[in-house]
């Protein structure tokens, strides 16, 4: 790791992010990174311990002079997510992020940064161990899990943490307060077919969509970004209706929560449509591309012989399979009606996998309306349904209910527009923020979320801003100097 990193401003918040990046620390997998973060507290000498499902807790009293104000939560995730280039060798499993300085920002090479939510933790981590910084009691708590399920936050139990305010630093524009987001829910479709002998005089080929720009399959859902796996699907049914194409193994995306950038598909077509196939896909390809030059300038779709495979599916699932994910909805189903800009209700096809007879489809459906995302899940139910899946809701968790009368938000307000002379962008997100699990146990606690500037958040493309990051340590430590006095 360059040593340029550790020597950014604020060391205390660049150092500990480095040594967070050191650990690996996927979702699901997250063994090393609470150990780190339970020897992290112990060695500072302050109670640390886990709860039953493995977040970490650490509690550190009031600085002097600060003892009669209201005790604070600092929260973060310690998981991350792992996407990389396809001609990037790396291991998430085992390998520290390899990071460097790019002007302003900080990236890492061919993977994902990890700056979600390891800034905010960073940041957390250095108040616990600083001298300096006034602050009043404080319980930080580390989540696991938080970007495949939120199942830390699911499963703290009631009356764990004593702060009556939480400071949630997971939201990725320095300029905005989030006060509100979105609930999900994990769609999966599942059923087996029958593989065929692949018919005699046939020739395989394989398909492939990639360069695409993928991205946080909530923040970033309202822009237009291709999906791998519709866009795959599209050249399929062609390919199908015009020249009897059979499928013989799909792989599209990875993540639920990231737009897929990329899909592979080995299929087969008769050998006397040949060139018919090429030419009429490489038209369909220049189509595509056309529609998504703006958006999606490095987007690559090619179509290559190969070996012909010895099974295939068979035709009538697939006929079934094909117009499935065409009907299927992906992107923004609904707009917010209260909030302006806001999408409220969106679904993201993460993930198509066929191979040895089992199809699987994963989807992640968002929305701030619970009601909505139950109306959207059941539609794609019914789409996967009629080709004979059987379908799963799995991982639900609710959204965060805006409260415009929250005293903390007063307080972050009123210190943005000093320090930076500005209102900042009071909002709620289409992302999923840990609040509103948070909040049934803890129905009473003042919730609100900021932090530095991210983009990219789900891709290789993550980068962390450093100018905005000495904006948020700013910020930090001036709010936690004004928390309220306790009643």
């Amino acid at each position: 790791m360059s040593q340029e990193i550790r020597n950014l401003e604020p060391k205390a918040l660049w150092n500990n992010f480095a040594d967070l990046n050191a650990v690996p620390r996927p979702s699901k997998k997250e063994e090393r990174v609470i150990e780190f973060m339970k020897n992290f507290g112990n060695k500072l000498g302050l109670e640390t311990f886990e709860d039953e499902i493995r977040n970490v807790i650490i509690r550190k009293p009031a600085s002097p002079g600060m003892e009669n104000r209201k005790p604070i939560v600092l929260q973060g995730h310690l998981d991350m997510v792992c996407q990389k280039n396809n001609d990037t060798n790396f291991d998430f499993d085992t390998q520290g992020i390899d990071m460097y300085v790019d002007g302003d920002w900080v990236r890492a090479r061919g993977t994902t940064l990890g700056a979600d939510n390891g800034l905010g933790v960073a940041m957390m981590m250095a108040i616990l161990e600083s001298k300096e910084i006034k602050h009043p009691a404080i319980d930080a708590l580390f989540t696991i899990d938080e970007e495949t399920g939120m199942t830390g936050a699911l499963n703290l139990k009631g009356g764990i943490l004593k702060g009556e305010i939480l400071l949630n630093m997971d939201t990725e524009e320095d300029d905005e307060i989030g006060i509100g987001c979105a609930g999900g829910i994990d769609v999966t479709a599942n059923r087996s077919y029958n593989e065929e002998e692949t018919p005699e005089g046939s020739v395989g080929y394989t398909i492939t969509v990639k360069g695409l720009n993928g991205g946080h399959s909530g923040m970033d859902i309202h822009k237009g970004l291709g999906n791998a796996n519709k866009i795959m699907n599209r050249l399929l049914l062609d390919g199908f209706e015009n020249f009897g194409l059979q499928i013989a193994e799909i792989s599209g995306g990875s993540l639920r929560n990231a737009i897929p950038r990329e899909s592979n598909a080995k299929i087969i077509v008769a050998a006397m449509y040949d060139e018919a196939f090429v030419f009429d896909m490489q038209e369909v390809i220049s189509d595509i591309q056309a529609e998504y030059k703006t958006m999606e300038p490095n987007l690559t779709i090619e179509i290559a012989k190969a070996d012909l495979p010895n099974k295939v599916m068979d035709l009538g699932v697939q006929e079934g399979f094909i117009r499935g994910i065409y009907a299927a909805h992906n992107g923004v189903y609904r707009m917010s009606a209260d909030i302006k800009d806001l999408v409220e209700t969106s679904n993201n096809i993460a993930r198509v996998i066929v191979k040895d007879g089992e199809i699987t489809i994963q989807n992640l459906t968002r929305s701030s309306v619970e009601s909505s995302k139950m109306d959207l899940a059941n539609a794609l139910r019914a789409a996967y349904e009629l080709f004979g899946c059987e379908v799963t809701f799995a991982g639900s968790y609710p959204g965060w209910t805006p409260n415009v009368n929250s005293e903390i938000l007063d307080l972050l307000v009123k210190i943005y527009e000093k320090q930076n002379g500005a209102k900042p962008n009071v909002a709620a997100c289409h992302a999923g923020l840990e609040c509103g699990i948070l909040g049934t146990n803890y129905p009473d606690m003042d919730m609100i979320s900021f932090g530095p500037t991210i983009h990219g958040a789900h891709s290789p493309d993550e980068r962390a801003s450093i100018s905005s990051s000495q904006k948020f340590w700013k910020f930090v430590l001036e709010i936690l100097e004004n928390i309220p006095v306790n009643n």
